[in-house]
């Protein structure tokens, strides 16, 4: 039977009861009755609660004449966020930062969290990895049917030569639904295979060694991260180009019309 962790044990404790009927109709099995919060979904709750509070005291000690250390590391965050989002979106990729961030922020510290002894990494199970993907999945058509209008967003499934769209609407739904796969799985494998490998030799060689597998482990929590908010960014970059492609060759079109010479 999988431990409870502390965390968990404590919401159990305090709110289980009340929580029970509502993450039973989610289908979110406990530790028994009266115990419906998970390892996994304490430690979300946990790095929920741990991030807003950091950025909530981050904010009331912002300054710009001596700004610290966790400032600087965030600032750097937001400004390779921001400079991934203008190469793989475009020049309007800058408006989905705060959430992309918001999302590579909260995928990072789960992954990370791990390391804390008597805690658990929760991207080392698929469900919470396979909701980010959704999370992410959902955002990027979101935002491709607000830029483009419904029916041209779902028309460019379609492909570009109508008499294809039989062929290439079945692929490209299939595509876009392994999209949901291949971010889930590809951060719960890596975590959980890092998890695991860090256990074992710390269970064989207590001393020394777990060390290296230690900062392996801090390497891979961070790629997979970056990974997925470069994913992230693809799939939003191709919801949204079409809209912007257009945007952008009717400003050309204009600004041709305007240096034209008259007749």
């Amino acid at each position: 039977m999988e431990h409870e962790v502390w965390f968990a044990k404590l919401l159990n404790d305090m709110i289980g009861g009340v929580s029970a009927p509502l993450l039973a109709k989610l289908h979110i099995e406990g530790f028994g009755p009266g115990r419906p919060f998970t390892n996994y979904l304490a430690m979300e709750i946990m790095v929920a609660i741990v991030i807003m509070v950091m950025f909530t005291v981050l904010r009331s000690m912002l300054s710009m004449d001596k700004p610290g250390g966790v400032q600087h590391f965030f600032e750097l965050f937001h400004d390779f966020v921001k400079g991934q989002s203008l190469e793989q979106v475009g020049p309007h990729g800058v408006k989905y930062v705060p959430v992309v961030m918001t999302l590579t922020v909260f995928i990072l510290f789960c992954n990370l969290i791990g390391l804390i002894p008597t805690l658990e990494a929760p991207t080392q199970y698929i469900y919470v990895t396979l909701g980010c993907a959704v999370f992410a999945f959902l955002y990027y058509h979101f935002e491709g049917f607000r830029a483009m209008g419904v029916l041209k967003y779902l028309w460019h499934f379609t492909g570009p030569v109508w008499w294809l769209a039989w062929l290439m609407l079945p692929i490209e739904i299939i595509s876009h639904l392994g999209r949901n796969l291949s971010l889930s799985v590809r951060l719960f494998a890596n975590m959980f295979a890092g998890e695991q490998v860090f256990l074992v030799f710390l269970h064989l060689v207590p001393i020394g060694i777990p060390i290296i597998f230690m900062a392996l482990h801090v390497f891979v929590a961070f790629l997979q991260s970056y990974i997925f908010m470069l994913l992230t960014l693809i799939y939003l970059g191709g919801a949204t180009h079409h809209e912007h492609a257009e945007h952008e060759h009717d400003e050309h079109a204009h600004g041709d019309a305007a240096h034209a010479p008259a007749h």
